[in-house]
């Protein structure tokens, strides 16, 4: 996913997607452990796309909470 559409998600809808992306992850450690994953590039993408999504939510709240703190 790109950055662009991760920095136009809400702080909801961010948890919501790591939430998932983070299941996906764990069907793919499976997948792995018992040799039936074909596509391993795509642990390194679930991996990417969660710090990714992680780092926006960590920057929009720190955005809040200075946004509150200047109040």
């Amino acid at each position: 996913m790109k950055s662009a559409d991760v920095r136009a998600m809400t702080l909801d809808q961010l948890d919501d997607e790591v939430l998932k992306l983070k299941k996906e992850q764990f069907n793919l450690r499976f997948q792995r452990a018992t040799g039936q994953l074909e596509n391993t590039s795509r642990v390194r993408t679930i991996r990417r796309d969660i710090a990714r999504m992680k780092t926006v939510a960590a920057q929009k709240r720190a955005a809040e909470g200075g946004a509150a703190a200047k109040k």
